[in-house]
């Protein structure tokens, strides 16, 4: 007799994990060929630190006016940053939007757990019909919570009734992995050259047959 899956539910963090997102998306439009100086402004003016500001809640308009006020030389750039943001998103992670959709085949609840502004996400479900395929989604900027801060991982785990204990948590931040542990969530990171699916079913995660590779089979 097979033994029952341990875990029901499987929580994906969105950025990098199934859509592919880099501000150099949109900057090397602008940038073209000056790499150096590309570099040079996204690691000090319109850095990951400051997008976090975004995440927790802070609006696109309050984050620009308080950056152009301490950069205003680059101030065209800075509203090019709100004004074009959909350009740092790139192509979905499409082997894992399978596995999401195969999740849901078989059953699983599946839920998103994102570091994401409240102004964006819900425009990006119109580009990413699969951003509604989940059975429940906290994002960071309408909680004005952003992981790791352990608060919005328990939001999750209350707001929809999820057991830590039986839940997958899958994200691309090593430090957002970390603060799933401590709270009893089994969890992936997962980086380039990680097989998703591989991962899930070294979990005893239950994919449709038809889904598997040979050497998950048997």
């Amino acid at each position: 007799m097979s033994q029952a899956p341990s875990h029901h539910t499987v929580i994906f963090d969105l950025g990098n994990v199934l859509i592919r997102w880099d501000p150099r998306n949109l900057f090397r439009k602008i940038f073209v060929e000056d790499v150096a100086a590309m570099e040079w402004f996204l690691a000090n003016v319109c850095t990951l630190e400051w997008n976090e500001q975004l995440d927790a809640g802070v609006t696109f308009a309050e984050a620009v006016r308080d950056r152009t006020a301490m950069f205003p030389e680059h101030a065209h750039l800075i509203r090019a940053y709100h004004e074009r943001w959909f350009e740092t998103l790139g192509d979905a992670i499409s082997e894992n939007v399978q596995v999401l959709s195969d999740l849901k085949r078989v059953g699983y609840k599946v839920y998103g757990l994102t570091n994401w502004s409240a102004e964006t996400f819900h425009p990006a479900r119109k580009l990413y019909p699969f951003l509604n395929w989940f059975d429940g989604v906290v994002v960071s900027g309408e909680e004005r919570l952003v992981k790791p801060d352990p608060r919005i991982y328990q939001c999750l785990l209350e707001r929809y009734e999820i057991n830590a204990s039986s839940s997958i948590f899958i994200d691309d931040s090593a430090r957002n992995i970390e603060a799933a542990r401590k709270l009893g969530i089994t969890a992936i990171h997962f980086v380039p050259g990680v097989d998703l699916r591989s991962e899930l079913a070294g979990l005893k995660v239950v994919f449709p047959v038809a889904c598997l590779g040979a050497s998950e089979r048997t």
